[in-house]
């Protein structure tokens, strides 16, 4: 568990990097980069180098009938000249406080699949040139990559864990099935009980148990 929180916190650490360095590259007002749920129909905030409160906490937007799910649905990048003059552009009253204006927004893929979009933002109206575009969708590109390989790495480190836990799980049954003449299912549902009363994992009660077994036996 604490090494899949780990992967957690690095990915976040790696895609606040890479917002950052955007925005500088870029000179953009606010650059954020968005991921698709799982269900692939919403875009949440997963990173942004703005400081608006009310900007990082914008809700997740619909991909069908949004500016940014365009990019995704198109595989393609999407410059808008002006947000407030996009009818598809979901949240105006945010970029009028915040003083934004041109939109240039690039679909993270990999695998051929969308995962997500940057945006980067500018306070004036801008052209965006084909380089600034290319050089984007670059970053984008190395983004989706990082993006997928924590995702590897965090499931590969989940079924490690449900691995072990179902090996501590099943010796801790052993010593209360051995120790009290009980049933299997009796064993899993006392260790089942006490995880939930202690507000522990299962594997923490089974760990539990067989350290106080192997203290009992050395006795």
């Amino acid at each position: 568990m604490s090494q899949s929180i780990a992967q957690g916190i690095y990915l976040r650490e790696i895609l606040q990097l890479i917002v950052t360095m955007t925005a500088e590259m870029m000179g953009s007002k606010i650059c954020s980069l968005m991921l698709l749920d799982e269900k692939g129909r919403e875009l949440q905030i997963e990173a942004t180098q703005s400081l608006s409160e009310e900007y990082r906490s914008k809700p997740a937007i619909k991909v069908a009938g949004s500016v940014s799910g365009r990019a995704i649905q198109m595989k393609k990048p999407i410059a808008v000249p002006d947000v407030f003059q996009d009818p598809q552009y979901a949240y105006p009253d945010i970029a009028r406080k915040e003083n934004l204006k041109s939109l240039l927004i690039v679909p993270m893929i990999t695998k051929e699949k969308p995962i997500g979009v940057i945006n980067c933002y500018t306070s004036q109206r801008h052209t965006f040139t084909e380089e600034e575009t290319h050089l984007l969708q670059a970053v984008a590109n190395q983004a989706a990559i990082a993006i997928e390989h924590t995702r590897a790495v965090e499931k590969a480190l989940a079924a490690q864990e449900a691995l072990e836990t179902r090996k501590q799980v099943e010796r801790a049954k052993g010593i209360l099935m051995r120790s009290q003449s009980i049933s299997e299912e009796t064993a899993y549902r006392i260790i089942q009980r006490q995880a939930m009363d202690r507000r522990k994992s299962m594997k923490e009660v089974a760990e539990a148990l067989i350290l106080s077994d192997e203290l009992h036996a050395q006795k």
